[in-house]
């Protein structure tokens, strides 16, 4: 294998001779060197078309010159005529030009945690975020500690691809996605994708598609009519996926005029380089995707928002691996096999879900609901959308210097947000870009009133760290029989990196759990004297 690609004519990598990270069906190996693809288990994959495989592997066809999902429904090739890359990147740099059926760019992403180093995982969540940014690669790995041309070889080593390569066809995937799910004008896609004018983005396009903007549009066939400013994606992922769990966390932790679940469909308002809208999510039945309903004025604020929403409801998680790992504990086994596909909620907003879970410090999540609804209506902003959303969630800025008292809160409770708000402010606490997630709880930890539970499950909702646990939570306490948290963190060692999955199902099927405290349990911070509580909370 070299830069990634695998034949069938190479020598297939011994399992035995590294770790397997995706089982006896893998078709990842890693060893201290390299990544190889399995081309036996990419065949049967193939050949089934199993969408367990989706993202995580790309076919060339040598014949057309394309590159491929393991699932496209065209006729199967010879084994002789393809050749396998582990990102669609890879594939882009041999030559081979993404196919118009199956759409490559409609893939699940690439897990962040598939067996790459961490620096390698790290960077793909930024340019998930954010892309590289201004500065380039030379900027990029600068921000992650490493040099460029290290970097650069740990992607190739990795992913096949240079992390420019990477971030080009992320780029190029989304404004086909924009081409062939909206009725967006061209020049307004160009922007929106990044492209900067008309004229790059139809050369590009040209080149990287071997068809224009407006060919591809009409290979799409669009039917569905779409109104003004209002967008519809539909975002893939690798099942199973538990819709219904998903929903029974969130619905009651809507925040009231801001959140909504409603008939099977969650639904919220947004803000994103000063517009105001709305999206809503629900599941396709019949597919393997949601479908996400986006409404705002701002074209080039899409990017920004599907990649959010791709994040919030966790839809490049790779249950294989996940199940793999944690189905190997008897204490967890059982409730794998029963509930498949439970996914770790993210947010919208890191600033917005630390809020609420310093509103839910010591009380009910029914009581912390209420409260959030009432600091929603004094300092929130009014907005006018469907039935059930009236405000967007006060910006930092707001809450900085708010008398919260008017809205119920105790003095101590809301000088902590008070201060969280101003850390934010000041650039001090960052949800967005976060290269090393032991220096942000570290940071967010010296905010008086802040313990350990708060920022734990800050880091597994916000910066959708897999590996978050917080080991002083009653619920995951009881629900393994344990008594103290190094009990808990000595057990938790065999998790690892999906501990955070491991909490949403101990929370979630607990051998014990408070009638009064919803779906989650809550926790029992190791309190430090600045902290705002003083007794173990049940709810968050």
């Amino acid at each position: 294998m070299q830069n990634g690609v695998l034949s069938r004519s190479e020598n297939v990598h011994n399992p035995m001779e590294g770790s397997a990270i995706l089982g006896s069906d893998s078709v990842f190996y890693v060893d201290a060197n390299n990544m190889d693809l399995d081309w036996r288990v990419c065949s049967r994959a193939r050949l089934s078309r199993d969408a367990r495989f989706d993202g995580k592997f790309f076919i060339g066809v040598l014949t057309t010159k394309i590159y491929c999902r393991p699932i496209c429904p065209a006729r199967t090739c010879k084994e002789s005529n393809v050749r396998y890359y582990p990102s669609a990147a890879a594939a882009a740099e041999a030559g081979f030009r993404p196919c118009l059926r199956c759409r490559p760019e409609c893939s699940p992403g690439t897990p962040a945690w598939l067996g790459t180093s961490n620096t390698v995982s790290r960077a793909l969540r930024l340019i998930g975020e954010s892309g590289l940014g201004e500065r380039g690669v030379e900027g990029f790995a600068e921000r992650l500690g490493v040099g460029s041309r290290h970097l650069r070889r740990l992607f190739l080593r990795h992913l096949g691809a240079t992390p420019l390569a990477i971030a080009q066809t992320r780029r190029f995937h989304f404004a086909k996605k924009l081409i062939d799910e909206t009725r967006l004008p061209m020049n307004q896609i160009a922007l929106a994708s990044g492209f900067g004018c008309v004229r790059r983005f139809n050369a590009a396009i040209r080149n990287f598609y071997h068809r224009t903007p407006t060919q591809i549009r009409h290979i799409a066939r669009q039917k569905e009519i779409q109104s003004e400013d209002q967008y519809i994606f539909r975002l893939n992922f690798r099942p199973p996926y538990h819709w219904q769990g998903m929903l029974d966390f969130l619905s009651p932790r809507c925040t009231p005029g801001v959140e909504l679940v409603e008939a099977g469909c969650y639904r919220r308002t947004i803000s994103a380089n000063g517009h105001d809208g709305y999206f809503e999510v629900s599941p396709d039945n019949e597919r393997n995707l949601l479908i996400a309903r986006i409404e705002i004025a701002d074209p080039q604020s899409l990017f920004f928002i599907v990649e959010r929403i791709r994040a919030m409801f966790d839809l490049n998680a790779d249950w294989a691996d996940i199940e793999e790992t944690l189905g190997n504990d008897p204490a967890l086994k059982d409730r794998l096999e029963a509930h498949p596909g439970l996914r770790v909620p993210g947010c919208w907003n890191g600033f917005e879900l630390a809020t609420r879970a310093i509103l839910g410090q010591q009380i009910t999540v029914k009581g912390a609901t209420a409260l959030a609804g009432r600091l929603v209506t004094r300092f929130g902003k009014p907005f006018r959308g469907p039935n059930g959303l009236t405000h967007l969630f006060p910006e930092p800025e707001v809450l900085a210097d708010a008398k919260l008292a008017s809205v119920g809160l105790t003095a101590v409770r809301g000088e902590t947000i008070r201060a969280l708000a101003r850390g934010v402010c000041d650039g001090k606490i960052n949800f967005v870009g976060i290269v090393d997630s032991e220096a942000f709880l570290c940071r967010i930890r010296e905010i008086p009133g802040i313990g350990t539970w708060t920022a734990h499950y800050v880091a597994m909702r916000a910066l959708g760290e897999p590996d978050a646990f917080p080991s002083t939570d009653l619920g995951l306490l009881r629900a393994m029989n344990l008594t103290t948290s190094r009990e808990l963190e000595r057990r938790s060692e065999t998790w690892r990196p999906w501990r955070a999955y491991a909490a949403m199902y101990l929370w979630r099927f607990g051998a014990r759990r408070p009638p009064e405290t919803g779906f989650l349990p809550g926790s029992a911070d190791n309190y430090r004297s600045h902290d705002v509580s003083r007794a173990p909370s049940l709810a968050r």
